[in-house]
């Protein structure tokens, strides 16, 4: 997972088209649209992985809002928020107590 989120905030340019993004870095929109299905899987069946540590996977928030600020051009990072704002209430909080919320408005 680490790998997966290196590519994706390394990998893109906030500034260019969904379309150009695609083709200056592959790895990176393909490693986006593989988040967009593990987090679309793990809501729609809840029971597919139920685990004993309910903290076995942590990311930092931080880096994630920084992230998603600079891709807004993109349609798939704009679905990611938008799914982690309304399925994850620990991000929501996160993001509304930010302090620079408009960078992602």
């Amino acid at each position: 997972a680490a790998g997966l989120w290196t590519v994706f905030t390394l990998g893109g340019v906030g500034s260019k088209a969904s379309a150009q993004l695609e083709q200056c870095s592959p790895l990176a929109s393909q490693s986006l649209l593989l988040l967009l299905i593990f987090f679309h899987f793990f809501i729609s069946d809840n029971t597919a992985f139920s685990s004993s540590n309910p903290h076995a996977f942590q990311i930092n928030f931080n880096s994630l809002y920084t992230a998603l600020c600079e891709q807004q051009k993109s349609d798939q990072a704009t679905l990611l928020l938008y799914m982690l704002l309304h399925q994850n209430s620990n991000v929501r909080t996160y993001v509304l107590a930010r302090t620079d919320i408009e960078n992602l408005v």
